[in-house]
């Protein structure tokens, strides 16, 4: 059984590595994003091995766990990653409504949009390929993504983690001696925003926005 899993991750790791090569060959102009969840270390740690310079970009939403950004941190310096961190032009008093609530709490899409997706979309404009960590196991959205696609306003997205799953992931983190998030040994799988974020109750994803009619934060939306 280790040995299957270890053969499909040789397998994928040769794939994306002959990929972005191919790209940078090209002279395509590339970028990543992650969010900095145990799950998103194979792909930076793959990146880190195949060109240092290409740019790591986090979305600081202001609403993070202090966990996260402690993991992320740890994460850039033990993989000498080029990470990049943006943040929406709105301050947050501009987030609250009139009742002077947080938007997370009375618009959660209209949030994820100005927190997340206006500035990865603005960073994306200056790149010709948008490299991100989706996996086809996550939701059913992800679930029909190939290894490319097109996104918002024409770039090309590169999924190199689209056919990975916990068992390869896993495996990975340890052969490489790789940290995992502090969340992550309290039983939180998939780590977002603090206020949007719990326990999962059954997959990994399903402690996100629990309690409302949304599973993504748009970032993976518009995909063609």
């Amino acid at each position: 059984m280790i040995k299957e899993i270890e053969n499909r991750i040789q397998t994928e790791v040769s794939f994306v590595k002959n990929q972005i090569e191919s790209y940078l060959a090209d002279g395509k102009r590339i970028f990543a994003s992650s969010s900095f969840q145990s799950h998103s270390i194979p792909m930076l740690h793959i990146l880190s091995q195949i060109d240092s310079n290409i740019e790591i970009y986090f979305v600081d939403t202001g609403f993070h766990f202090p966990e996260t950004i402690v993991y992320r941190e740890q994460v850039q310096s033990q993989l000498d990653l080029n990470v990049k961190v943006v943040e929406s032009d709105i301050s947050k008093i501009d987030l609250l409504n009139r009742s002077n609530k947080f938007l997370f709490t009375t618009d959660p899409d209209y949030c994820c949009h100005i927190n997340k997706v206006s500035p990865i979309d603005k960073v994306a404009l200056s790149f010709d390929v948008w490299i991100t960590g989706v996996r086809k196991d996550q939701s059913k959205v992800r679930s029909d993504f190939g290894y490319e696609a097109m996104g918002r306003n024409g770039i090309k997205r590169f999924h190199p983690m689209i056919n990975w799953d916990d068992k390869m992931i896993n495996l990975y983190i340890n052969r490489n001696n790789l940290p995992s998030h502090p969340l992550e040994s309290e039983g939180y799988n998939s780590v977002g925003c603090a206020p949007c974020t719990g326990k999962p109750r059954f997959d990994e994803r399903s402690g996100r926005w629990v309690g409302m009619n949304k599973t993504e934060c748009g970032l993976h939306l518009d995909v063609t």
